[in-house]
């Protein structure tokens, strides 16, 4: 699942095919059929973070602020003259790893992604989503019964969670968080991202998002040219 995380990121970014139409198709098949999720969310929310990343209010990938976290030296300033009492601050890098990459998918995504496509009715969008639970229902279901089934499905979201949440946030929250200051788009997208040590393991671990930097400058580039 993870690794079909970063598959339908290469696609969502059109950077396989050389025709945008094949891009969008296959990663309508990866992100639907392969992961059980919707093109039209993951491109909603990513379009966005790509144009403003860690800009507040105008990159979803930073909202976790102020119900849950603090991020960035500005915002957590904010907070103290303004005295807001959210959560216990001084402890979030502790809390952190029990709110954040455990919970975002098997708690969160899990859910808003229906609510996502029947608000906004992308029906095929959903019809993608159904045939990846139909395929997981009929593979294990006879295998694991009900509850193994969906003990298996949380475990696998749980796991997953955990990787995704690490790999994003490792290249990115250690940057500039602020409200949006009009910054020209090269500056904001360096100020943002940061790269993480090339290894083999890394670049298989992270899908070649250790190379953060080059892939906001060029999203459209083979994630496989980043290192040149």
């Amino acid at each position: 699942q993870a690794q079909a995380g970063w598959l339908q990121h290469d696609f969502g970014h059109l950077s396989v095919f050389s025709t945008s139409r094949w891009n969008h198709w296959v990663h309508k098949f990866v992100i639907g059929h392969l992961k059980g999720a919707p093109a039209s969310w993951w491109n909603h929310l990513h379009f966005q973070h790509h144009a403003k990343p860690n800009c507040f209010r105008k990159d979803p990938d930073v909202n976790m602020h102020p119900l849950f976290f603090a991020l960035g030296k500005t915002l957590s300033v904010e907070l103290g003259v303004q005295k807001k009492k959210f959560m216990p601050y001084n402890h979030q890098h502790k809390y952190f790893f029990i709110i954040g990459p455990p919970a975002l998918v098997p708690l969160y995504f899990q859910w808003y992604i229906f609510y996502f496509v029947v608000q906004r009715k992308q029906w095929g969008d959903l019809a993608w989503m159904l045939t990846f639970y139909i395929r997981f229902f009929l593979t294990y279901l006879p295998l694991l019964g009900v509850k193994g089934m969906l003990g298996l499905i949380l475990l696998v979201r749980f796991l997953e969670s955990n990787w995704f949440v690490w790999v994003t946030q490792m290249n990115h929250i250690p940057m500039h968080i602020d409200y949006d200051k009009n910054v020209d788009w090269f500056s904001t997208q360096l100020q943002a991202t940061c790269n993480v040590h090339q290894s083999f393991f890394n670049d298989w671990f992270s899908g070649h998002l250790n190379f953060q930097i080059e892939h906001h400058l060029f999203p459209t580039m083979p994630r496989h040219n980043y290192w040149k």
